[in-house]
């Protein structure tokens, strides 16, 4: 018997819904919210109506691309949390909704260990290229900066992580601040691909341990556009490129350093990475660059499954089917909630 899982995803602003059918992805739609551009930001408000107006075409059509019909479904998989509360009510009450109707369990999926068990999605059913137990896996996004070792697919141990800023988020408030938009990480990528990563120096932060700290980064990248505009009106606008490059290269040098301690400390040579900024075309070459030099095993997500996606909801819930671990009608999204 088959086991196929709807997965919805609605933590942010990306409304995404997903079929998988015996850990083979048959479909993954992405809706993305364009609104939040000329705010700078996600605007949560504006999110989950964006959300519920997305939601059922969004479902309707992974089902459809799926190829199956509802009725096959055996479980619906939703993020419960962490995330936005507006944007998680809609997924939450959608899935219960779309369970009692088809008489089919639900199954709450915490959206970080979703993002580690990304790497678990076969395209096809002869996909073999799945990490194996125990592995590190290096979750950097908007809102998470953790190296995380995974014992198994419920059984993860987060052993450093941000004690202040994410790095994505510190990407994304230095590309504000040089007026390069939002969600200005992928902006800062394409310009460093073009500027000298060692055309500037800002501070790195010297944090015991595995934990890391971007706060400092961004302070110092902030004073050094302060006090170099004073000098030239025009100082972003001329080196934006090489800004991009030295601030994305010092980003990665923290984040592989602590990675790089944690790995031989622990004596594990599988090592991942996951979440929005793993689409970082410097940070996937660093991970290229350490296997060949450490002797690494690398996992590195296609793009489609490193920003938000229902994909990964709908594989971790597969694998919490097949132990049965379902969750009550009366379950409550958690705006914040740890692995």
């Amino acid at each position: 018997m088959s086991i196929t899982i709807l997965g919805i995803e609605s933590s942010c602003d990306d409304t995404s819904a997903s079929v998988i059918r015996d850990g083979v992805l048959l479909s993954n739609i992405i809706a993305g919210q364009a609104v939040h551009q000329s705010y700078g930001g996600v605007v949560p408000e504006l999110a989950s109506r964006a959300h519920q107006q997305n939601i059922i075409p969004v479902v309707a059509e992974a089902i459809k691309r799926a190829g199956i019909d509802k009725s096959e479904l055996s479980a619906v998989a939703f993020t419960r949390g962490p995330g936005l509360m507006g944007s998680l009510l809609v997924g939450t009450s959608f899935a219960k909704g779309f369970s009692a109707s088809l008489g089919i369990p639900m199954i709450e999926i915490n959206h970080l260990q979703a993002h580690v068990l990304a790497h678990f999605i076969k395209e096809t059913p002869d996909d073999t290229d799945q990490p194996t137990y125990p592995f590190l896996c290096l979750l950097v996004s908007g809102g998470n900066s953790q190296i995380i070792k995974v014992n198994a697919y419920n059984d993860m141990e987060v052993i450093g992580q941000t004690i202040d800023d994410a790095a994505g988020e510190a990407f994304d408030k230095c590309a504000k601040v040089m007026g390069l938009g939002y969600p200005g990480g992928p902006v800062v990528n394409r310009l460093a691909n073009e500027g000298n990563p060692k055309a500037f120096e800002f501070n790195k932060p010297h944090i015991q341990g595995y934990d890391y700290s971007f706060s400092g980064l961004k302070t110092s990248f902030l004073y050094t556009l302060r006090d170099r505009l004073k000098e030239d009106p025009d100082f972003i606008e001329n080196n934006k490129a090489d800004l991009s490059a030295s601030l994305q290269s010092t980003v990665i040098d923290i984040l592989m350093t602590k990675l790089r301690k944690a790995a031989k400390d622990l004596n594990i040579k599988e090592v991942a990475v996951a979440g929005g900024v793993s689409a970082n075309t410097g940070l996937r070459d660093a991970f290229h660059d350490h296997a060949a030099r450490y002797g690494w095993k690398i996992h590195i997500p296609k793009f489609a499954f490193t920003t938000d996606n229902a994909a990964m909801v709908a594989i971790t819930g597969y694998y919490k089917y097949m132990d049965k671990d379902f969750c009550a009608m009366d379950a409550a999204p958690f705006s914040r909630v740890v692995l």
